[in-house]
């Protein structure tokens, strides 16, 4: 699993765009939405998908898309862990939000035998790969909201994944209600750092293959963009179609910046914070670099959901204001 998660934890994207579809914002306990709008259409990459009416066995294979159903008032029949939490599945900051506790389906490769027999009425993938073969694989099981139109390995936003699964669920008024209050908190965060406003960023990481930096598009640059960042140009100049550059040991002064943030994954804190390359990159010289030591603020931060982003604000913005004095 530490090879899924150290491959997947740079997955985590975003992109942005706009539903319009209206509803009641009543969800039920059993898994689905009570009462709202239907039929419910959501626009992905496979096209328009229909939801006849009010779901109520929800399987969320995507990566956060069981935090969103439950923020969204749902209880997921079915779900995968990303992150490989444990128990539940979900981080703690959607601790207790389960009655029962859904049965665990893989992430990369989904048993779908195992799906298929907790026959579920709706399933959620909004954050995967994108791949056609697994979509088309779902879809033969139950209707399928799959990712967005450039969603593609996993570059879809918290903001893009909460419109989608409410939308399905018949409760589009629930979900632009919870984006509105998180895009509040951002601007009230960004209001009281205006130090962050067009200061640059380097966001990356470092597994057993080597460093990183992430590009514009994934859910960690859109994090610090909201706030007021500005990603590092020189990253940036050498994007590709990928979520993140590779980071040569001999060129790791690619990740100097105003503020360097390095997230380790799938290894201890200790090989970035005390790697004589590493501590002789100018900004971490200067003090202005943060290693997340923290797994729970690191998940946090990584998982990008509707749930998480929140809680990530209140821990990670903090950290930020401390290493930018």
């Amino acid at each position: 699993m530490a090879g899924v998660v150290a491959a997947l934890l740079v997955g985590l994207a975003a992109c942005g765009s706009s539903d319009e579809d209206t509803g009641s914002d009543s969800a039920s306990s059993s898994g689905g939405a009570a009462e709202g709008a239907f039929p419910a259409k959501v626009a992905t990459k496979f096209g328009e998908i229909t939801v006849d009416k009010a779901p109520e066995r929800i399987l969320a294979l995507g990566w956060g898309d069981a935090e969103t159903v439950l923020a969204l008032g749902g209880q997921p029949v079915g779900a995968s862990d990303w992150l490989a939490f444990g128990g539940e599945g979900v981080g703690p900051w959607a601790k207790g939000m389960y009655d029962k506790s859904p049965q665990m389906i893989g992430t990369l490769e989904p048993e779908y035998e195992k799906i298929a027999s907790l026959q579920p009425d709706l399933i959620l993938d909004t954050k995967s790969s994108g791949d056609k073969t697994r979509y088309d694989t779902l879809s033969k099981i139950a209707p399928t909201v799959g990712v967005p139109k450039g969603g593609d390995q996993y570059k879809v936003s918290w903001e893009k994944q909460t419109q989608m699964v409410a939308a399905a669920m018949g409760v589009p008024e629930k979900g632009k209600k919870l984006i509105a209050q998180t895009e509040t908190k951002f601007a009230a965060a960004a209001k009281a750092h205006p130090e962050f406003k067009g200061s640059t960023v380097t966001l990356g990481s470092r597994t057993s293959e080597g460093y990183g930096a992430y590009v514009s598009g994934t859910g960690r640059v859109d994090f610090v963009e909201r706030l007021g960042f500005k990603n590092n140009p020189a990253v940036e100049a050498k994007a590709g179609d990928g979520f993140s550059i590779s980071v040569s040991k001999e060129n790791l002064d690619l990740l100097d910046a105003d503020l360097t943030v390095m997230a380790p994954i799938g290894i201890p804190a200790t090989d970035i914070s005390n790697d004589p390359l590493y501590k002789a990159i100018p900004s971490v010289k200067a003090g202005h670099s943060l290693v997340f030591d923290d797994e729970v603020v690191s998940s946090a931060f990584a998982t990008d959901s509707i749930l998480s982003t929140g809680y990530a604000i209140d821990k990670v913005v903090p950290l930020f204001a401390e290493k930018m004095k």
